[in-house]
């Protein structure tokens, strides 16, 4: 499978570092309200997770907050290397598997994780590799499917930090309707800014019925 090359040289270098650098804080000022903005996330589940995946986990602050809510077994994909080596030291055992490499091919079989998603991440994505990296998350789920991004009613391309390329908005829960009809949605919210680590993010839940 192809996979957009400038997006993960940009993601996977200098610009990556300097993401990684103004999103390393694992302080309780930040576990804390990201702990409790996921909290509703997976009381949504009307059977709890055993296990969940994070596709783009960065350094893996989502996952180290659901240690606090749920003992399922954690995965998580990452392309950018230096990013991986900092989740896996952090989550440490609590990793069940890590890969090292893009979400357009996750290395795991059909159906075998409960929960997968991504936060912050599919926004990243260039429109041509959405539909490949939307479709491995839902082949890969065996029953819930979240994700947690900027909301626009029509797609959008946003400058960011200097590029044109690097941010797009869109309805991402219309998206995962209208592309897989074997999703139900479940549960929906908006993790405000002044009360969550998110940045004024939209989430959909939605369930395999098929």
């Amino acid at each position: 499978m192809t996979v957009n090359n400038r997006q993960l040289d940009t993601w996977t270098g200098d610009f990556g570092r300097e993401y990684l650098q103004r999103n390393e804080d694992i302080s309780e000022a930040d576990m804390g309200p990201r702990t409790e903005a996921l909290r509703p996330v997976l009381a949504a589940c009307a059977e709890a997770p055993r296990s969940i995946l994070e596709v783009g986990a960065n350094i893996g602050r989502n996952l180290l907050a659901m240690t606090r809510l749920s003992d399922a077994e954690l995965y998580a994909v990452e392309p950018f290397a230096d990013a991986y080596a900092r989740m896996t030291r952090l989550l440490g055992t609590r990793l069940a598997q890590g890969v090292n490499g893009p979400g357009q091919t996750l290395p795991f079989a059909d159906a075998s994780i409960d929960f997968v998603f991504t936060s912050g991440v599919l926004i990243h994505v260039a429109p041509e590799d959405l539909p490949a990296v939307t479709a491995e998350i839902v082949r890969v789920s065996r029953r819930y499917v979240w994700c947690n991004e900027y909301f626009a009613k029509t797609s959008e391309r946003v400058h960011y930090r200097g590029g044109d390329d690097l941010l797009f908005k869109r309805d991402f829960g219309a998206w995962y309707l209208d592309t897989y009809p074997q999703l139900r949605p479940v549960a929906q919210g908006f993790c405000w800014s002044r009360t969550t680590p998110f940045d004024d993010t939209t989430w959909w839940l939605f369930e395999k019925v098929g």
